[in-house]
């Protein structure tokens, strides 16, 4: 795929769903810490693995395969990602994820991939993604660097205040879409949080709740 298509931009809910990383190095290590952010259940092939890896397959988190990747594999899976730094296996698990309709991502290496991996913030709840078409790892990585000092854990527990009040005016049947979500995150909630200042934070959500209900 040229790097210069456009990308669509998806949220994928992989909780349970076969994954398969093709690789035991570092690299792979990190597709796989990846996956198993969102529940994944990963199996690697590899002949040989990082410590990590050995100690993720120890505690049952994920299987591994102590091979070499053999042609037809990829189409077991739901998604794949390869990451041997060698071509030759790598246009493989392209060639059989593709002719399988699998979405394959292969590190570093974009024209095998269907799909590519944006750099990430993850406060719980809270993605954030960095993407640059391929183009520039390096500057998706500095993105992500730049914003994992800016979004701190106060941006967590304003999600988890904005979720409750949600669901609250759910549970009573009201209309959730409302111009008062963003008064409130425009008055100054998130400093509120930042300061421990919870109690003070809800009142003024509930109070932009209600005013632009009138």
């Amino acid at each position: 795929m040229p790097v210069e298509e456009p990308l669509y931009p998806v949220n994928l809910r992989l909780h349970g769903v076969p994954c398969l990383v093709v690789g035991g190095g570092p690299v792979a290590l990190g597709k796989v810490r990846g996956l198993l952010d969102a529940r994944a259940a990963v199996t690697v092939i590899s002949p040989e693995v990082v410590d990590e890896l050995d100690e993720l397959h120890d505690a049952g988190t994920i299987t591994i395969d102590r091979r070499r990747y053999e042609r037809g594999d990829a189409a077991r899976y739901r998604l794949v990602m390869t990451a041997t730094a060698d071509p030759e296996v790598d246009g493989s698990v392209f060639e059989d994820a593709e002719r399988a309709a699998v979405w394959v991502n292969a590190a570093d290496d974009p024209p095998h991939c269907s799909f590519t991996v944006p750099a990430r913030v993850r406060r719980g709840a809270l993605l954030v993604t960095f993407a640059t078409g391929g183009q520039s790892p390096a500057l998706a990585a500095w993105l992500r660097e730049r914003f994992e000092l800016e979004l701190g854990p106060e941006y967590e527990q304003l999600l988890t205040v904005l979720a409750e009040a949600r669901a609250e005016r759910v549970s009573r049947g009201e209309q959730t879409e409302h111009p008062g979500w963003k008064r409130a995150l425009d008055s100054g909630m998130l400093e509120m949080i930042r300061e421990g200042r919870l109690a003070e934070a809800k009142e003024r959500l509930q109070a932009c709740l209600s005013s632009s209900s009138d």
